[in-house]
């Protein structure tokens, strides 16, 4: 039997890779794993500006890296963005998507919302706060209902160790992510992950995506705010784990 290629992983805006690490020992002994940062994240080079094609090419080049023809993609947040648009602009080189918390379009048609977004976001900063002190303020509104006791401590590190630049680079990235129209034409198996409680991804539009997406599979974890792979790393990977089982021998 041939080795199982990893399963890139792609993180949200406030950490890095190591986001991953509950649902990575989750994982172990099921599932290979290969979690990646996005540019000034952790131990990867910063660069601004930054846009969803250039990152759909640097996973490319991790799937290059890595030999990889076809590759497993799980992407959460602004990670599950990355990992559309990897299939919108790569479709011959995605095996699988597994999206998690995520959206289809950030926004508004008119670009209102994003307006709003963006000037929201980044007045504490622009005021003088710090990214821990945004970080203790923020990531208790991230959280559903009884997560792992090692979420918050572990999101709050991922956010208040990283760099302003970086983060004010990933949320103007953010604002411009439109795949909506595309969601049709995914042909790759695609599993949906969502949090009940997750008021950033919320439920009712990933259901509208799974309806969209040909032969989505969606999973609904109860008391689930935007952390999934945090909150319930168990569930997510039992989730992941049964998905993959399945496209076993489809190459």
């Amino acid at each position: 039997m041939a080795q199982q290629s990893p399963l890139i992983l792609m993180h949200g805006i406030g950490a890095g890779a190591s986001m991953f690490a509950l649902l990575e020992n989750a994982l172990a002994g099921r599932v290979p794993t290969l979690a990646w940062n996005m540019p000034g994240y952790e131990d990867a080079p910063a660069e601004a500006p930054l846009t969803f094609e250039r990152l759909a090419d640097l996973i490319i080049q991790t799937l290059d890296n890595q030999g990889i023809e076809k590759g497993d993609l799980f992407g959460h947040s602004i990670g599950g963005m990355i990992a559309q648009e990897v299939a919108a602009r790569y479709p011959d080189r995605v095996r699988s998507l597994i999206l998690s918390g995520t959206t289809s379009f950030f926004g508004s048609r008119d670009g209102s919302f994003q307006k709003a977004f963006l000037e929201a976001r980044l007045a504490p900063l622009d005021a003088g706060q710090t990214m821990p002190q945004l970080a203790e303020e923020f990531v208790p509104q991230l959280l559903g209902d009884d997560p792992n006791p090692e979420a918050g401590p572990r999101a709050r590190t991922g956010l208040s160790g990283l760099p302003q630049a970086t983060y004010r680079t990933a949320l103007k990235c953010l604002v411009t992510f439109n795949r909506r129209e595309e969601l049709a034409a995914f042909s790759a198996p695609t599993l949906l992950i969502a949090g009940e409680k997750d008021t950033n991804a919320p439920l009712k539009t990933m259901r509208k995506m799974a309806e969209v997406i040909p032969g989505a599979q969606l999973v609904e974890l109860a008391g689930v705010g935007h952390l999934a792979p945090l909150e319930r790393p168990e569930a997510v990977a039992d989730a992941v784990a049964g998905f993959l089982n399945t496209l076993a021998g489809e190459g």
